[in-house]
């Protein structure tokens, strides 16, 4: 632990860690708000879901591109235009009487005006710290983030069932503009200029470790979505003990984070760590009682924030600083759209087969997110003694004959 007080004390580093988290916390509120609220005005699910969904793609198309558009017109401007539509979008989705068309049109925007607060974070943090600060500060960083789906949920049903749901929805966007503009007030962004990339759209992807980040983190989101509602379903909406179960999930990863954040990231360190989750979801489908379930999450959870970190820090390593952004786009990506499908698989499954087959799902996503990196090792980078932090640009320079 005492590596993560150092981390802390670092200048800057506990700053834009509290900055970003609180401008992230709004997306750990709002599917649960918009959820409850429309649902409540439309008296359909299947609205509530339409809306989500547009939210969701707007969210993954906006990854890759708006992280790029930091390298061209800076970290700030972005974040700031983005924050600007977003927080607005989101306040006339909830004090406008609109049609279902008019929300998720809406809807969309906003999900393609998010902020990119995690990759400009993603890409500031190895030149806060030393190369050998880095690995711990990202399992750090995977782990904090636990907050936002701990919390964000229970704020945001605590304020839509005491108060209003429009209350519960603006104060994300709160927590939203508040947190916004303490990151981009952070002195950390002015002092970190991303380069313009001089590469296409998407060719980042053909860098095998971004391919593999991508691709794993799609699993491990998928599974951890099909846990999610796999668990909903076992104990029912009326049920406060399916939020104790997800609580108790998400607290294994904030354990496993700090527990196994300073390990060294050698070529079996993602298999490893997906193995851990695997093995834990594979276990919880033996029984649907709450305790079996909360100490086999618990162990499951165990390997998400170390299996996060690992992501990150190989994607580091793996492409030059001017990509990074929209390296951590992509991966961000890969995560949205196995959020959303890993939902739907589990749902359909739920329907027709019971709650038990959601997390048997959610076990398949975990092998797969184990087996795929285990196969491709020699596309993992060895990290072991070695600098994570990205590759310096670099371009020719002409040399006069003397």
């Amino acid at each position: 632990m005492s590596s993560y007080w150092t981390l802390l004390k670092t200048p800057g580093v506990a700053r834009i860690i509290g900055a970003q988290l609180t401008a992230r916390f709004p997306f750990g509120m709002l599917s649960l708000a918009f959820l409850i609220h429309i649902e409540r005005t439309f008296d359909s699910y299947a609205a509530a879901g339409l809306v989500l969904g547009a939210l969701s793609i707007g969210q993954a198309i906006a990854g890759p591109l708006t992280s790029r558009l930091m390298g061209r017109w800076g970290m700030r401007p972005v974040i700031i235009t983005t924050l600007a539509v977003c927080a607005s979008s989101i306040t006339l989705m909830v004090l406008l009487p609109l049609p279902i068309i008019g929300l998720v049109l809406i809807g969309f925007v906003a999900g393609l005006a998010t902020p990119p607060i995690q990759p400009a974070v993603r890409t500031i943090y190895p030149k806060m710290v030393n190369s050998r600060q880095l690995t711990p500060l990202f399992s750090l960083d995977a782990s904090a983030q636990e907050i936002i789906w701990v919390l964000g949920p229970v704020v945001a049903t605590f304020v839509a069932i005491q108060v209003s749901t429009v209350a519960g929805i603006l104060l994300a966007v709160v927590f939203l503009v508040g947190g916004g503009i303490w990151f981009i007030t952070s002195p950390e962004l002015g002092r970190v200029r991303i380069p313009r990339s001089r590469r296409k759209l998407g060719v980042v992807l053909r860098r095998p470790p971004v391919l593999l980040s991508t691709i794993v983190g799609f699993m491990l989101v998928a599974a951890a979505a099909s846990v999610e509602a796999g668990v909903v379903a076992a104990f029912g909406h009326g049920s406060a003990d399916s939020g104790f179960v997800l609580a108790i999930f998400a607290v294994g990863s904030l354990v496993g984070g700090l527990a196994l954040g300073h390990m060294p990231i050698g070529p079996w360190a993602l298999a490893g760590r997906m193995l851990i989750v695997t093995v834990g979801i594979s276990l919880a489908t033996i029984s649907l009682n709450f305790w079996w379930l909360a100490g086999t999450l618990l162990l499951a959870g165990v390997g998400i924030a170390p299996a996060f970190a690992v992501l990150f820090g190989i994607v580091s390593a793996s492409v030059k600083f001017s990509d990074t952004a929209e390296a951590y786009g992509w991966v961000g990506t890969g995560q949205l759209i196995g959020a959303a499908l890993g939902s739907a698989i589990a749902g359909f499954s739920i329907d027709h087969y019971g709650a038990t087959s959601a997390i048997l799902v959610a076990a398949g996503f975990a092998a797969l997110g184990c087996l795929i990196p285990a196969l491709g090792r020699r596309w993992h980078p060895d990290l072991r003694g070695r600098d994570i932090s990205p590759m310096p640009d670099t371009e020719p320079i002409s040399i006069q004959p003397s």
